[in-house]
């Protein structure tokens, strides 16, 4: 309750919560993350508050915009760092009005008074709250938000040779991705507003579950690398876990990510049971996913699969199977965000050539 009791003011006793605020109750929630760490929030009963009419999302930096970044910090020679922001929607100030008291689990302050004053978890606003307030401190910091996306922040510059560039601060919700002469000082800036995990500071090696690597190009240059094998391995890894215990195997044979000759929208298999379909739109939503990672080779399949959320069959289950059975045997695929060989010189446009300078993409089989 430490880490949450900034959210709360708590009042003194015998005294009454402003007239316009409302009381809302809340309760804790328990869970075991993916590393087998225990994690315990106090969160609002928010479903008991009306809806709101306005948006009550966090903004997320779109992975075009991140592959863009990435060519960028290669082109220009510019290191990438990253943080996650500590407690993010507990830092940023709500403009809902709800007052609470104090349960057992609050210890000696049981059953005190308290006014929300932050971004409480499970408040329906807590999104957009995090957001404005993040919004107001890059706008502080001298940053303006790019036309093309709003949550990839930017100001100018110089480099260490002091020529005139740009320097950028990407936002997925609390993931951020600095990329500039000095990124590690601008993410120590923004630690003026909030706190990173200390642990989660320095060059990135995943990012929106994507494997970032800095490599070196056959040709001398070296390339940023965005790579969604590790991704694939562990949700080929989940799959093939849910398999066994039914006594199935994935095919070994896949070489391609639909069945030859295989048409879904003549699929007359039977319609799969309840919980079975529920499996199959948790299910589909990981291919989906890959494909933005990079995964372009499987881009028109899932597609086509994704088509069938509303009444799959057995036949379409059996085929997004196949899905991850081609995805086991070609887990290596990676975009090589970098410059090219030709140096763009008048004398190379003229014959037609140094656009090479552009983002280069290539795959990895």
């Amino acid at each position: 309750m430490r880490n949450v009791s900034i959210d709360y003011e708590f009042m003194k006793p015998g005294e009454k919560p402003p007239a316009d605020h409302a009381y809302l109750p809340g309760h804790m929630v328990f869970d075991v993350k993916m590393d087998f760490t225990r994690k315990a929030r106090y969160v609002a009963d928010e479903h008991l508050t009306p809806d709101l009419i306005t948006s009550t999302y966090a903004g997320v930096v779109s992975r075009k915009s991140v592959r863009i970044a990435l060519t960028y910090a290669a082109l220009n020679d510019m290191e990438i760092m990253a943080a996650d922001i500590k407690k993010a929607y507990l830092q940023a100030p709500t403009t809902e009005k709800h007052w609470t008291i104090a349960g057992p689990e609050w210890g000696f302050r049981k059953g005190t008074k308290m006014l929300v004053v932050r971004a409480l978890y499970g408040i329906k606003s807590a999104g957009r709250e995090f957001r404005n307030h993040l919004r107001d401190c890059m706008w502080t910091l001298g940053y303006e938000s790019c036309p093309a996306d709003q949550d990839v922040w930017m100001r100018e510059t110089k480099s260490f040779d002091r020529v005139t560039c740009w320097e950028y601060l990407l936002l997925y919700t609390d993931d951020t991705l600095s990329i500039g002469p000095s990124s590690m000082e601008n993410l120590m800036e923004l630690n003026k507003y909030f706190k990173p995990k200390e642990h989660s500071i320095g060059p990135p090696k995943l990012y929106l579950r994507g494997k970032i690597s800095k490599v070196i190009m056959d040709y001398g240059v070296w390339a940023y690398a965005f790579s969604s094998s590790q991704y694939v391995q562990e949700a080929v890894a989940n799959v093939e876990k849910y398999l066994k215990e039914r006594g199935a195997v994935l095919k070994s044979n896949a070489t391609s990510p639909l069945s030859a000759e295989y048409r879904p929208e003549l699929d007359q298999s039977p319609e799969l049971s309840p919980k079975d379909a529920a499996y199959y739109q948790s299910l589909i939503g990981i291919p989906r996913w890959a494909v933005e990672l990079g995964r372009v080779d499987i881009s028109c399949e899932v597609s086509m699969m994704s088509s069938y959320l509303a009444m799959p069959r057995d036949g379409h289950l059996q085929q997004v199977f196949h899905i991850f059975s081609y995805l086991r045997i070609s887990t290596m695929r990676e975009w090589f965000l970098t410059q090219g060989i030709q140096t763009l010189t008048i004398q190379n446009l003229k014959r037609g050539i140094g656009v090479h300078s552009m983002v280069k993409l290539r795959k990895k089989f």
